[in-house]
Protein backbone atom coordinates (compact mmCIF):
# COMPACT_ATOMS: atom_id res chain seq x y z
CA UNK A 1 0.00 0.00 0.00
CA UNK A 2 1.77 3.54 -0.96
CA UNK A 3 2.54 6.10 1.85
CA UNK A 4 0.54 9.09 1.77
CA UNK A 5 4.11 11.12 2.55
CA UNK A 6 6.29 9.11 0.42
CA UNK A 7 8.48 10.95 -2.05
CA UNK A 8 8.83 8.55 -4.95
CA UNK A 9 4.92 8.90 -5.04
CA UNK A 10 4.78 12.43 -5.15
CA UNK A 11 2.88 13.72 -7.86
CA UNK A 12 5.77 15.53 -10.46
CA UNK A 13 3.12 18.21 -11.76
CA UNK A 14 3.09 21.34 -10.36
CA UNK A 15 0.47 22.25 -8.46
CA UNK A 16 -1.99 24.02 -9.41
CA UNK A 17 -3.01 27.99 -9.09
CA UNK A 18 -6.38 29.85 -8.63
CA UNK A 19 -7.18 32.88 -10.67
CA UNK A 20 -8.56 35.60 -9.05
CA UNK A 21 -12.19 36.65 -10.36
CA UNK A 22 -12.08 39.59 -12.37
CA UNK A 23 -14.73 43.03 -11.72
CA UNK A 24 -17.08 41.54 -14.74
CA UNK A 25 -17.51 38.33 -13.27
CA UNK A 26 -18.76 40.06 -9.72
CA UNK A 27 -20.36 42.41 -11.80
CA UNK A 28 -22.19 39.34 -13.39
CA UNK A 29 -22.89 37.28 -10.78
CA UNK A 30 -24.70 40.27 -8.69
CA UNK A 31 -26.95 40.95 -11.25
CA UNK A 32 -27.75 37.12 -12.03
CA UNK A 33 -28.15 37.85 -7.82
CA UNK A 34 -30.55 40.54 -8.02
CA UNK A 35 -33.04 38.71 -10.53
CA UNK A 36 -33.16 35.60 -8.74
CA UNK A 37 -34.18 37.50 -5.77
CA UNK A 38 -36.54 39.90 -7.44
CA UNK A 39 -38.54 36.51 -8.98
CA UNK A 40 -39.35 35.50 -5.52
CA UNK A 41 -40.45 38.17 -3.86
CA UNK A 42 -43.39 38.22 -6.54
CA UNK A 43 -43.47 33.95 -6.23
CA UNK A 44 -43.14 33.84 -2.58
CA UNK A 45 -46.45 35.76 -2.04
CA UNK A 46 -48.70 33.66 -4.69
CA UNK A 47 -47.19 30.72 -3.01
CA UNK A 48 -48.49 31.57 0.21
CA UNK A 49 -51.59 32.27 -0.92
CA UNK A 50 -52.45 28.37 -0.98
CA UNK A 51 -54.74 26.51 -3.32
CA UNK A 52 -58.35 27.45 -3.81
CA UNK A 53 -60.96 26.52 -0.87
CA UNK A 54 -64.64 26.12 -1.36
CA UNK A 55 -66.16 28.28 0.50
CA UNK A 56 -68.71 27.34 3.33
CA UNK A 57 -72.63 28.64 3.33
CA UNK A 58 -73.04 31.39 0.78
CA UNK A 59 -74.65 34.48 0.22
CA UNK A 60 -76.03 35.81 -2.91
CA UNK A 61 -76.76 39.63 -3.20
CA UNK A 62 -77.19 39.18 -7.27
CA UNK A 63 -79.38 36.84 -9.54
CA UNK A 64 -75.73 35.16 -10.48
CA UNK A 65 -73.13 33.37 -8.43
CA UNK A 66 -69.23 34.53 -9.82
CA UNK A 67 -66.41 32.11 -8.87
CA UNK A 68 -65.08 34.64 -6.02
CA UNK A 69 -68.67 33.73 -4.36
CA UNK A 70 -68.01 30.08 -4.53
CA UNK A 71 -64.27 29.36 -4.16
CA UNK A 72 -61.93 31.39 -1.54
CA UNK A 73 -58.54 32.39 -3.15
CA UNK A 74 -59.79 32.22 -7.06
CA UNK A 75 -57.38 33.96 -9.16
CA UNK A 76 -58.65 37.50 -9.61
CA UNK A 77 -58.37 37.27 -13.26
CA UNK A 78 -61.62 34.71 -13.35
CA UNK A 79 -63.09 35.88 -9.82
CA UNK A 80 -66.19 37.74 -11.47
CA UNK A 81 -66.64 34.68 -13.74
CA UNK A 82 -70.66 34.05 -13.70
CA UNK A 83 -70.81 30.06 -12.35
CA UNK A 84 -74.28 29.55 -11.29
CA UNK A 85 -77.83 31.27 -10.77
CA UNK A 86 -78.88 32.38 -7.40
CA UNK A 87 -82.01 31.02 -6.23
CA UNK A 88 -85.46 33.64 -6.23
CA UNK A 89 -85.60 36.66 -3.93
CA UNK A 90 -85.39 35.30 0.25
CA UNK A 91 -85.17 31.50 -1.08
CA UNK A 92 -82.41 29.31 -0.10
CA UNK A 93 -80.87 26.40 -2.63
CA UNK A 94 -77.74 24.14 -2.76
CA UNK A 95 -74.66 23.46 -5.22
CA UNK A 96 -73.50 20.31 -4.88
CA UNK A 97 -69.63 20.71 -4.89
CA UNK A 98 -68.84 18.42 -7.05
CA UNK A 99 -70.31 20.59 -10.03
CA UNK A 100 -68.19 23.55 -8.36
CA UNK A 101 -64.78 21.29 -9.01
CA UNK A 102 -66.04 20.10 -12.38
CA UNK A 103 -66.75 23.82 -13.30
CA UNK A 104 -63.54 24.63 -12.21
CA UNK A 105 -61.60 21.45 -14.03
CA UNK A 106 -63.28 23.03 -16.99
CA UNK A 107 -61.22 26.12 -16.48
CA UNK A 108 -58.37 24.68 -15.85
CA UNK A 109 -57.78 26.66 -12.76
CA UNK A 110 -56.19 24.35 -10.85
CA UNK A 111 -57.32 21.72 -7.90
CA UNK A 112 -59.49 22.94 -4.75
CA UNK A 113 -59.71 22.29 -1.46
CA UNK A 114 -63.32 20.76 -0.96
CA UNK A 115 -62.84 20.57 3.02
CA UNK A 116 -65.11 17.63 2.88
CA UNK A 117 -68.24 19.79 1.80
CA UNK A 118 -70.48 17.52 -0.41
CA UNK A 119 -72.68 20.67 -1.27
CA UNK A 120 -73.30 24.09 -0.71
CA UNK A 121 -75.91 26.16 0.58
CA UNK A 122 -76.90 29.55 -1.03
CA UNK A 123 -78.60 31.83 0.81
CA UNK A 124 -80.35 35.08 -1.36
CA UNK A 125 -79.99 38.44 -0.09
CA UNK A 126 -83.47 40.48 0.07
CA UNK A 127 -84.59 43.85 1.30
CA UNK A 128 -88.55 42.80 2.99
CA UNK A 129 -90.83 45.57 3.09
CA UNK A 130 -93.41 44.40 5.66
CA UNK A 131 -96.59 45.35 6.98
CA UNK A 132 -95.66 48.78 8.93
CA UNK A 133 -94.38 49.92 5.65
CA UNK A 134 -97.15 48.64 3.07
CA UNK A 135 -99.65 49.94 5.39
CA UNK A 136 -97.52 53.34 5.60
CA UNK A 137 -97.46 53.46 1.82
CA UNK A 138 -101.40 52.90 1.38
CA UNK A 139 -102.33 55.85 4.11
CA UNK A 140 -99.84 58.00 2.04
CA UNK A 141 -101.97 57.72 -1.08
CA UNK A 142 -105.47 57.97 0.53
CA UNK A 143 -104.07 60.90 1.99
CA UNK A 144 -103.29 62.41 -1.24
CA UNK A 145 -105.92 60.67 -3.39
CA UNK A 146 -109.24 60.69 -1.20
CA UNK A 147 -108.03 63.66 1.19
CA UNK A 148 -108.34 61.84 4.17
CA UNK A 149 -105.96 62.20 7.09
CA UNK A 150 -103.50 59.66 7.27
CA UNK A 151 -102.68 60.32 10.84
CA UNK A 152 -106.49 59.31 11.89
CA UNK A 153 -106.57 56.15 9.66
CA UNK A 154 -105.23 52.91 9.68
CA UNK A 155 -104.86 49.98 6.89
CA UNK A 156 -106.00 46.33 8.10
CA UNK A 157 -104.79 44.66 5.68
CA UNK A 158 -106.04 41.04 4.41
CA UNK A 159 -104.27 37.96 4.78
CA UNK A 160 -101.48 37.06 6.99
CA UNK A 161 -98.52 39.90 7.34
CA UNK A 162 -98.25 40.19 3.62
CA UNK A 163 -94.16 41.05 2.53
CA UNK A 164 -93.18 42.63 -1.09
CA UNK A 165 -89.03 40.95 -1.12
CA UNK A 166 -86.90 43.28 -3.43
CA UNK A 167 -83.05 43.13 -4.24
CA UNK A 168 -81.19 44.43 -1.47
CA UNK A 169 -79.61 47.28 -3.13
CA UNK A 170 -83.33 48.66 -4.41
CA UNK A 171 -83.44 51.85 -2.00
CA UNK A 172 -86.58 54.27 -1.92
CA UNK A 173 -89.68 54.46 0.02
CA UNK A 174 -92.58 52.24 -0.81
CA UNK A 175 -95.24 53.81 -2.63
CA UNK A 176 -98.76 52.64 -3.55
CA UNK A 177 -99.87 52.76 -7.21
CA UNK A 178 -103.29 52.19 -8.67
CA UNK A 179 -104.98 52.19 -5.71
CA UNK A 180 -108.94 51.59 -5.32
CA UNK A 181 -111.03 52.75 -1.98
CA UNK A 182 -115.00 52.63 -1.77
CA UNK A 183 -115.44 54.97 1.24
CA UNK A 184 -119.20 52.61 1.55
CA UNK A 185 -117.49 49.56 2.32
CA UNK A 186 -113.81 51.00 3.09
CA UNK A 187 -112.51 48.33 1.26
CA UNK A 188 -108.93 49.57 -0.51
CA UNK A 189 -106.35 47.46 -2.76
CA UNK A 190 -103.47 48.85 -4.79
CA UNK A 191 -100.77 47.72 -6.07
CA UNK A 192 -97.40 48.57 -3.55
CA UNK A 193 -94.09 49.35 -5.78
CA UNK A 194 -89.96 49.88 -5.36
CA UNK A 195 -88.19 51.70 -7.73
CA UNK A 196 -90.51 51.88 -11.01
CA UNK A 197 -92.17 48.95 -10.63
CA UNK A 198 -88.90 46.81 -10.37
CA UNK A 199 -90.30 45.04 -7.41
CA UNK A 200 -94.38 44.99 -6.70
CA UNK A 201 -96.97 43.32 -4.75
CA UNK A 202 -100.50 43.40 -4.88
CA UNK A 203 -102.50 44.35 -1.52
CA UNK A 204 -105.77 44.71 -0.50
CA UNK A 205 -107.38 45.44 3.11
CA UNK A 206 -109.88 47.47 4.98
CA UNK A 207 -109.96 51.18 6.03
CA UNK A 208 -109.88 52.02 9.68
CA UNK A 209 -110.63 55.10 11.56
CA UNK A 210 -108.36 55.64 14.30
CA UNK A 211 -108.34 58.12 17.39
CA UNK A 212 -106.23 58.72 20.36
CA UNK A 213 -107.16 57.37 23.32
CA UNK A 214 -105.49 57.62 26.84
CA UNK A 215 -104.28 54.11 28.50
CA UNK A 216 -103.78 53.57 32.12
CA UNK A 217 -100.87 51.90 32.67
CA UNK A 218 -101.45 50.35 36.26
CA UNK A 219 -103.88 50.35 38.49
CA UNK A 220 -104.76 53.41 40.77
CA UNK A 221 -106.92 53.88 43.28
CA UNK A 222 -109.70 55.89 44.15
CA UNK A 223 -108.14 59.23 45.77
CA UNK A 224 -104.47 58.58 44.41
CA UNK A 225 -102.89 61.05 42.33
CA UNK A 226 -102.62 60.39 38.64
CA UNK A 227 -99.60 61.54 36.45
CA UNK A 228 -98.55 61.28 32.93
CA UNK A 229 -96.30 58.75 33.76
CA UNK A 230 -99.37 56.42 34.80
CA UNK A 231 -101.10 56.77 31.29
CA UNK A 232 -99.89 56.29 27.83
CA UNK A 233 -101.64 57.74 24.30
CA UNK A 234 -102.26 54.82 22.12
CA UNK A 235 -104.13 54.91 18.20
CA UNK A 236 -107.23 52.78 18.52
CA UNK A 237 -110.26 52.50 16.36
CA UNK A 238 -112.82 55.08 16.93
CA UNK A 239 -115.95 52.64 16.54
CA UNK A 240 -114.02 50.37 19.65
CA UNK A 241 -113.30 53.40 22.20
CA UNK A 242 -116.32 55.06 24.22
CA UNK A 243 -117.65 58.60 23.53
CA UNK A 244 -115.99 60.13 26.24
CA UNK A 245 -112.85 58.46 26.35
CA UNK A 246 -109.89 60.51 27.05
CA UNK A 247 -107.36 61.71 24.22
CA UNK A 248 -104.82 63.99 26.41
CA UNK A 249 -102.80 64.18 29.77
CA UNK A 250 -102.59 67.77 29.45
CA UNK A 251 -105.42 68.33 31.47
CA UNK A 252 -104.91 66.01 34.31
CA UNK A 253 -102.09 67.57 36.26
CA UNK A 254 -102.55 67.48 40.15
CA UNK A 255 -106.06 65.53 39.66
CA UNK A 256 -107.03 62.10 40.91
CA UNK A 257 -108.74 59.46 40.37
CA UNK A 258 -112.40 59.38 41.55
CA UNK A 259 -112.77 55.22 41.49
CA UNK A 260 -110.53 52.23 40.82
CA UNK A 261 -108.53 52.53 37.72
CA UNK A 262 -107.37 49.56 36.27
CA UNK A 263 -104.46 48.72 34.20
CA UNK A 264 -105.10 48.52 30.39
CA UNK A 265 -108.63 50.44 30.47
CA UNK A 266 -109.23 53.32 28.51
CA UNK A 267 -109.46 56.57 30.73
CA UNK A 268 -112.71 58.38 30.15
CA UNK A 269 -114.21 61.25 31.41
CA UNK A 270 -114.97 62.11 35.27
CA UNK A 271 -112.23 59.25 36.22
CA UNK A 272 -110.60 61.58 37.49
CA UNK A 273 -111.22 65.43 38.92
CA UNK A 274 -109.29 67.49 41.32
CA UNK A 275 -108.56 66.62 44.70
CA UNK A 276 -110.98 67.92 47.65
CA UNK A 277 -109.32 71.11 49.42
CA UNK A 278 -111.90 70.44 52.30
CA UNK A 279 -112.98 67.13 53.92
CA UNK A 280 -116.00 66.09 55.71
CA UNK A 281 -116.23 66.87 59.29
CA UNK A 282 -113.05 68.98 58.94
CA UNK A 283 -111.97 71.92 61.15
CA UNK A 284 -112.19 74.97 58.13
CA UNK A 285 -111.71 78.47 58.44
CA UNK A 286 -114.54 80.72 57.37
CA UNK A 287 -114.24 84.18 55.88
CA UNK A 288 -116.65 86.89 54.30
CA UNK A 289 -115.08 89.34 51.72
CA UNK A 290 -117.02 92.23 50.70
CA UNK A 291 -115.76 96.25 50.29
CA UNK A 292 -114.71 97.41 53.50
CA UNK A 293 -114.92 93.70 55.35
CA UNK A 294 -113.41 91.39 56.10
CA UNK A 295 -114.18 88.42 58.81
CA UNK A 296 -112.83 85.05 59.31
CA UNK A 297 -113.46 82.46 61.80
CA UNK A 298 -113.63 79.29 63.05
CA UNK A 299 -116.16 75.96 61.28
CA UNK A 300 -116.84 72.63 60.28
CA UNK A 301 -117.91 71.27 56.87
CA UNK A 302 -120.46 68.70 56.80
CA UNK A 303 -118.85 67.94 52.70
CA UNK A 304 -116.14 67.73 51.19
CA UNK A 305 -115.15 69.89 48.08
CA UNK A 306 -112.69 70.51 45.65
CA UNK A 307 -111.84 73.95 44.62
CA UNK A 308 -114.74 75.87 43.84
CA UNK A 309 -117.35 73.69 45.03
CA UNK A 310 -119.87 74.56 46.81
CA UNK A 311 -119.81 73.15 50.77
CA UNK A 312 -122.45 73.44 53.87
CA UNK A 313 -120.34 74.47 56.87
CA UNK A 314 -121.38 74.90 60.26
CA UNK A 315 -120.46 78.22 62.16
CA UNK A 316 -118.91 76.95 65.58
CA UNK A 317 -120.28 80.02 67.44
CA UNK A 318 -123.19 80.22 66.38
CA UNK A 319 -124.27 76.27 65.22
CA UNK A 320 -126.01 77.59 62.15
CA UNK A 321 -125.12 76.09 58.77
CA UNK A 322 -123.95 77.93 56.04
CA UNK A 323 -123.49 77.28 52.30
CA UNK A 324 -119.98 78.39 51.29
CA UNK A 325 -117.73 78.32 48.35
CA UNK A 326 -114.16 76.42 48.87
CA UNK A 327 -111.34 78.56 47.94
CA UNK A 328 -108.04 76.46 49.07
CA UNK A 329 -107.23 73.89 51.46
CA UNK A 330 -109.48 74.03 54.53
CA UNK A 331 -110.83 77.30 53.36
CA UNK A 332 -114.09 78.63 52.72
CA UNK A 333 -115.93 81.84 51.82
CA UNK A 334 -119.22 83.28 52.28
CA UNK A 335 -120.82 86.10 50.40
CA UNK A 336 -123.24 88.45 51.49
CA UNK A 337 -126.26 87.20 50.33
CA UNK A 338 -126.40 83.85 51.98
CA UNK A 339 -125.00 85.83 55.11
CA UNK A 340 -128.40 87.90 54.86
CA UNK A 341 -130.41 84.70 54.87
CA UNK A 342 -128.52 82.98 57.51
CA UNK A 343 -128.16 85.88 59.79
CA UNK A 344 -131.07 88.33 59.24
CA UNK A 345 -131.88 89.49 62.44
CA UNK A 346 -127.78 90.06 63.44
CA UNK A 347 -126.60 93.30 62.75
CA UNK A 348 -124.40 93.59 59.56
CA UNK A 349 -121.13 93.54 60.32
CA UNK A 350 -121.31 90.45 62.40
CA UNK A 351 -121.15 86.96 61.97
CA UNK A 352 -121.68 84.14 64.12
Amino acid sequence: MPLLNDPQNADPRPPARVAPLGPGVLLRAALAFLALAALGAYTLPALADGPMRLRGDVTARGDVLTLDDLVEGAPAAAAKRPMFRAPALGATGTIQARRIVEALAALDLGAIETGGRLQVAVQRAARRVGPQEIEAALRRALEAGYGLDAKTVSVRLDGDAPTLLAPVDLDGQVSALDLTYDPRSRRIGGLVSLGERQASLRVSGVVVEMREVAIINRTINRGEPVTGADLAIERRPREGAPPDAQGSVASLAGEVAQRTLTAGAILRQGDTAPPDLVARGEAVTIVYDSPGISLAMRGQATDAGRLGATVNVVNVASKKVLQAVVVGPGRVSVGPAPLQRQASAEPPNTLR
